[in-house]
């Protein structure tokens, strides 16, 4: 048997995987700003864990944070999408981006648990595994979304497959409406990935 037809999907996929990585070093932030929201976002842990707002609790905070942000930056924040200036972002993904993630993942938890109620109460169980795809590229966007279905009643994230330049999840579905991959798919996903692609790549 040739060996051809491996060689060029081996091609392809180098090809693909180049691609998107010029993709989202394209569209991912400058270092400075990875440094600034990497320190804000654990200066942020360092008040919460250490319950004190002392300005010798701050200063030695926001220099240890500072050092750890400066070499850890892309940890936390290698897949946001660059939009707009970095205040700007802050602002944006602290007043509006995460109210309304946190109020479509309430309204989707209310929503499954009566279904999921409703569903064993009646004893009407159809279980089965579908497979969907997402838009997502990134590994923290595509694990947000996979972490947020499996928090969803009903629905269980088992495995990620990326396979050129897309991306699969396989979802058990204790009610298994339809096979169709689009369909479950936005049944599924709801409005979340949609949410998730505002922020990463």
């Amino acid at each position: 048997m040739s060996r051809v037809p491996f060689y060029l999907k081996e091609r392809l996929k180098a090809l693909n995987e180049r691609v998107l990585h010029e993709t989202s070093g394209a569209s991912g932030l400058p270092p400075w700003e990875r440094v600034a929201l990497t320190w804000l976002a654990l200066m942020a842990f360092w008040v919460v864990i250490t319950s004190s707002v002392e300005p010798r609790d701050l200063i030695a905070g926001a220099a240890v944070t500072l050092l750890v942000s400066l070499f850890m930056r892309d940890l936390l924040t290698g897949d946001v999408r660059r939009s707009g200036h970095v205040v700007e972002k802050i602002l944006y993904f602290t007043l509006i981006y995460l109210p309304q993630y946190l109020v479509i993942m309430a309204f989707r938890l209310l929503e499954s648990n009566v279904k999921v109620a409703r569903n064993v109460i009646f004893m009407d169980i159809n279980p089965g595994i579908v497979k969907i795809r997402t838009d997502l590229h990134s590994d923290t966007g595509v694990t947000i979304l996979a972490n947020s279905i499996t928090l969803t009643p009903g629905t269980l994230t088992l495995d990620v497959k990326k396979k050129l330049d897309e991306t699969y999840l396989y979802v058990h579905w204790i009610d298994l409406e339809t096979l169709n991959r689009e369909k479950a798919g936005e049944k599924i996903k709801g409005d979340i990935e949609e949410w998730l692609k505002k922020v990463f790549w």
